[in-house]
């Protein structure tokens, strides 16, 4: 994990491998954003202009190596674009700069260390920098072919020489406790949202539903979590039909993880759910060719679920927070669910199975059946779990449905606080027909127009009377297939990480919307 260090001094004294500032665009050319005067002071006021030569614009995103002015300890200057120029008075925003030191993480790439003399008013300025810087600084081991986080310790990339090794920031204030406290928090949560995106880009073959429930299992340990895993014979006796129906099909069996944390002085009690597919083939209602190669990924509403169990741990947040891993391989074979199969659900409800491919929403209604029996003041499920959500929102946001319509607002204020894309999304009374079954009390699918509403109703189904719920479906976000861009890797994300963990510290604080 890249090392993060608040300074005092000077960017022009520091000693590092680059200095990051940041450039933008105004109306007559690029112009050098506050916090690198002392560097723009070294090039005799002309950095602007040095940069402009270069084919500097300053929009975002952009990156501008040059080489350091005399008086200055660091050899490179790495300029990176923070976009327009903001309204007079206004500053950057916080995701402007998350982004802008994210790109300028990843172009230091396999550096010691990195000077960040970006903007920085404020703590929310100095947070926003930091997580940037983080997030944008990690690579996925695989080297050696695995990469959970307990055995990704290291976190090196052979081909580019591993992250950035330090970002030190200018301007951090380190005896300041507002400052010291973002650093200490940026570092845990940055850590944990690591932790998730090892576990999605982690080969389907090394890691299976018990693998993934030894991962949670040690990490509670470390951190002074309680876990109960449930393995096949205890899911079979508990009558978790959903999840065994899923599972059944493959030689590596389910489970469901429980994990939680507690804090004596908690009023809030929240229960997480994630989808846990570690692998997802369709089942008989097989994929087609060209939609199996990533389906590693399919685990990462558990893996974001379990990275905020833990980051609230390490926070010390005030809220009693527990994890649902709702984990299973789901595969073809001859002991495997068939479209047409009816599943006795735990809690009693039956569903009939019309396609293989719909399993998310099974183990899901599991878990959150299971969840509601604590009688959480809120439970909110995370998925990768419909196509039909990356067709209508993206593959930048997720979508979120809930049986509450100002903790639905309330959730999409916390994601845009978090610097999470999201959309709110209706759950239309007259799709829930479509899901009716003639042998069952529903079924798994409906109409083929609005699937990722009609997943979402048929979640709502399996919450408990008078406990508010939400759902995330996070198929657009979760995994990244194309180039990275700002502090977005290629591969697993960690999606909804950082939207969680929001959503425990207000709840820490008395508030669910």
């Amino acid at each position: 994990m890249t090392a993060l260090t608040l300074s005092t001094s000077s960017a022009a004294a520091l000693r590092a491998d680059a200095i990051v500032v940041g450039v933008a665009k105004g109306a007559k050319g690029p112009v050098v954003a506050a916090g690198a005067e002392a560097v723009d002071k070294a090039f005799g006021g002309k950095l602007a202009a040095v940069l402009e030569t270069l084919g500097a614009t300053g929009a975002e995103g952009e990156v501008t190596k040059l080489p350091a002015a005399s008086g200055l300890k660091a050899p490179v200057v790495l300029a990176v674009g923070l976009g327009d120029v903001p309204a007079k008075d206004d500053g950057y925003d916080a995701e402007t700069l998350r982004r802008a030191a994210g790109v300028a993480s990843r172009a230091l790439s396999g550096s010691k260390k990195g000077a960040f003399a970006l903007p920085i008013e404020d703590v929310a300025a100095a947070a926003a920098v930091a997580e940037g810087a983080l997030l944008g600084a990690y690579t996925y081991d695989k080297s050696n072919g695995n990469g959970g986080s307990a055995k990704n310790a290291k976190g090196t990339d052979k081909k580019n020489n591993g992250p950035l090794a330090e970002v030190a920031l200018v301007g951090g204030k380190p005896r300041d406790k507002a400052y010291k406290a973002a650093a200490e928090r940026a570092t845990a949560l940055v850590e944990e949202i690591n932790r998730a995106r090892d576990l999605i880009n982690t080969p389907s073959n090394l890691l299976n539903p018990a693998d993934f429930a030894a991962e949670a299992v040690a990490a509670a340990k470390e951190h002074g979590l309680k876990t109960e895993v449930l393995d096949e014979k205890a899911l079979k006796k508990g009558g978790f039909g959903g999840i065994l129906g899923v599972g059944q099909g493959s030689e590596a069996p389910p489970r469901l993880v429980r994990i939680a944390y507690t804090h004596p002085k908690a009023e809030k009690t929240l229960a997480l759910v994630g989808k846990g597919i570690t692998y997802d083939s369709g089942g008989i209602s097989l994929k087609p060719a060209g939609h199996n190669e990533t389906m590693k990924c399919d685990m990462s509403g558990a893996a974001a679920v379990f990275a905020t169990v833990v980051a609230a741990a390490r926070l010390g947040l005030r809220v009693n927070l527990t994890g649902w891993l709702a984990l299973a391989e789901n595969m073809p074979s001859g002991s495997a669910t068939r479209p047409g199969d009816v599943l006795s659900m735990y809690g009693g409800k039956t569903v009939e199975v019309l396609n293989t491919d719909a399993e998310g929403r099974l183990v899901l209604a599991d878990a959150i059946t299971r969840a509601g029996e604590e009688k959480p003041d809120a439970i909110v499920d995370v998925a990768t779990l419909t196509g039909a959500m990356v067709l209508a929102l993206g593959n930048r946001t997720f979508g979120i449905m809930t049986n509450d319509e100002a903790f639905r607002t309330s959730l999409h204020e916390i994601a845009e606080e978090a610097g999470e894309q999201s959309w709110p999304m209706p759950l239309p009374t007259h799709l829930r027909k479509g899901i009716d079954s003639p042998v069952a009390d529903l079924a798994n699918m409906g109409e083929r127009m609005g699937g990722g509403l009609v997943a979402g109703i048929f979640l709502n189904e399996f919450v408990a009377d008078g406990i508010t719920w939400g759902h995330l479906d996070i198929a657009g976000p979760a995994f990244n297939e194309s180039g990275p861009f700002g502090y977005t890797p290629k591969g697993g994300t960690g999606a909804a990480v950082r939207t969680l963990v929001r959503l425990a510290e207000r709840a820490a604080d008395g508030d669910l919307g």
